[in-house]
C-alpha cells in the first residue's frame, strides 16, 4: 500500500508543477502573441485539468480519509485543506473554459482572455489557511510528511498572488476596464512559479522514506 500511495504522490506533484507551467506561461503577453489569443486561453484551461488531476489524487492518497469521530485536529484541517484545493480547481476549470469558448467564438473580443478567477482564488486562500493549521499540527497527521513547511508557505504565497491577480482582474464599472491589468498578469506568473517550486520541493522526505520502505 505504501509503493502504492508514493507512485501517486509522484503523479500529483508532477500535476501540480506541469499545470503551474501553462498558468506561468499564459500570462505574458508575448506569448499570446505570437499563438494568438484562442491558443493563450487553450493553455490556461490544460493547465486548470492537470491542477484538478493532481488535486484529485492529493484528496483520494492512502491514509487521507474524510474526517471521522476519532480524527485528530491535524487530520480534519489536512483533508479540509485537499477538499477545498479541489473545489478550487474545478472552479478554474469553468473560468478558463468559458474564456476559452468566448476567445474561439471572437477572438477580437474585449474581455475574451481569461483572468483569474475571484472564487477559485479564495478557495485557494482558505486551503492554504487550513493547510498552515495542519503544519502546526503535523505531528498528528496520517503522515507527518503530508505537509512539510516549504510546500506549505510556497502554496501560502501562491495563493495569496492569485488573489492578486483576482483583485486586479475587478472590472471598474466607470471605465469597464480592469482595475489593473499589470496585476492580473504579474499575480498569475508569481502564484504559478511558486506553486511549481512547491510542487517540486514538496515531501523530499516522504520520497526517500518511500524508497526505503520499498515496493
Amino acid at each position: 500500500m505504501r509503493s502504492r500511495q508514493f507512485l501517486r504522490m509522484r503523479r500529483e506533484v508532477v500535476g501540480f508543477a506541469v499545470g503551474s507551467l501553462f498558468f506561468f506561461l499564459g500570462p505574458w503577453p508575448w506569448y499570446a502573441d505570437a499563438v494568438g489569443v484562442v491558443a493563450a486561453n487553450a493553455t490556461f484551461f490544460v493547465g486548470s485539468l492537470f491542477f484538478t488531476t493532481a488535486a484529485t489524487l492529493q484528496l483520494l492518497l492512502d491514509g487521507r480519509r474524510p474526517p471521522r469521530h476519532a480524527a485528530s485536529r491535524g487530520d480534519v484541517l489536512d483533508w479540509w485543506s485537499a477538499a477545498v484545493q479541489l473545489g478550487g480547481t474545478l472552479l478554474f476549470n469553468v473560468s478558463t473554459a468559458v474564456a476559452l469558448v468566448a476567445a474561439m467564438r471572437d477572438p477580437a473580443e474585449v474581455g475574451a482572455g481569461w483572468t483569474s478567477d475571484a472564487w477559485g482564488s479564495l478557495a485557494f486562500l482558505v486551503s492554504s489557511g487550513l493547510a498552515l493549521g495542519a503544519l502546526r499540527r503535523r505531528h498528528e497527521l496520517w503522515d507527518v510528511f503530508a505537509r512539510t513547511p516549504g510546500a506549505v508557505w510556497l502554496n501560502v504565497a501562491g495563493s495569496v498572488a492569485f488573489a492578486g491577480s483576482a483583485v486586479g482582474a475587478f472590472v471598474v464599472p466607470s471605465t469597464d476596464e480592469l482595475l489593473s491589468l499589470w496585476w492580473v498578469n504579474a499575480g498569475t506568473i508569481v502564484g504559478a512559479a511558486c506553486f511549481f517550486v512547491a510542487a517540486v520541493v514538496s515531501r523530499p522526505a516522504m520520497t526517500l522514506e518511500g524508497a526505503r520502505s520499498g515496493s
